[in-house]
């Protein structure tokens, strides 16, 4: 019997009149709401007995955010195992040397061995281990152009640039308005680098997350009653060498680590 994998084959089991008689303010959110088990199909007034009788039970578990990405750094690190790391450190702007691929990431030593296994003075979790892994992999080796350009014009980073701006630049934001000692930190923690402010910006900082991966931080300092703003850029060949997801995963897990540091200063 087929199995219901997402919310949207469930909400194909619907009439999609947002009748609102399950107590939902949509369809969608009732098929959302069953998915993750929530909710239970025969809750919806509307649904054919015969279509409740045969799906329910059959619902495939969603996972949470942490078991997918536990799957996911499983999956790269047995791709890890047939990778040349001598040809992916040329490849990817590496060293190797003792069997490992080894690079700077936030400023610090990076190393990777032929397992898979990490070694480096930086916290690893899954949110770092996902796109170091992944550029290992699939990273295309493409030169940075030195051209900059917002997330939402990279490869598939238009469907991802809200969730962007809100888990990513929004909080950064934030940290930059409260936190006086933020760009310095930048500059010193991460081995930020200064640059002439690009965009007309107040301040611009770029971040060598990975070797072909740089981020450009453009902050603008409120200014005749106009709120300031921050915006995050990346060289216009990111995409080839991080897919968009990995490279999402890279900033937000980035900012959760900025934000810690922050709260050891008092910044909420």
């Amino acid at each position: 019997m087929t199995k219901l994998k997402t919310t949207m084959d469930i909400y194909k089991l619907l009439d999609h009149s947002n009748c609102r008689e399950c107590g939902e303010k949509a369809c969608l959110a009732f098929a959302a709401g069953v998915f993750k088990g929530k909710r239970q199909l025969a809750e919806c007034p509307r649904l054919d007995p015969s279509i409740i009788e045969k799906y329910t039970g059959n619902i495939q578990k969603a996972q949470s955010i942490e078991e997918d990405m536990a799957d996911k750094v499983v999956a790269l690190k047995e791709k890890i195992q047939s990778i040349d790391l001598s040809e992916a450190a040329f490849r990817l702007g590496g060293r190797f040397s003792e069997g490992r691929l080894n690079f700077r990431i936030f400023g610090k030593e990076f190393g990777v061995d032929p397992a898979g296994r990490f070694y480096t003075e930086i916290h690893v979790n899954p949110w770092l281990m996902i796109p170091v892994l992944y550029y290992i992999v699939e990273g295309g080796g493409t030169p940075a152009s030195g051209q900059w350009a917002p997330f939402r014009e990279l490869k598939g980073g238009m469907i991802r640039n809200p969730l962007f701006q809100q888990r990513c630049e929004k909080p950064l934001k934030h940290l930059a308005d409260e936190y006086t000692d933020f760009f310095k930190d930048l500059l010193d923690i991460f081995d930020g680098r200064q640059v002439d402010n690009l965009f007309d910006s107040d301040i611009s900082i770029v971040l060598q997350f990975l070797p072909l991966v740089p981020m450009l931080v453009c902050y603008w300092k409120p200014d005749e009653g106009l709120e300031s703003t921050l915006n995050l850029f990346f060289d216009a060949t990111a995409a080839d060498n991080l897919d968009i997801d990995s490279l999402y995963t890279l900033v937000a897990g980035f900012v959760h680590m900025f934000e810690k540091i922050a709260a050891r200063h008092g910044v909420k």
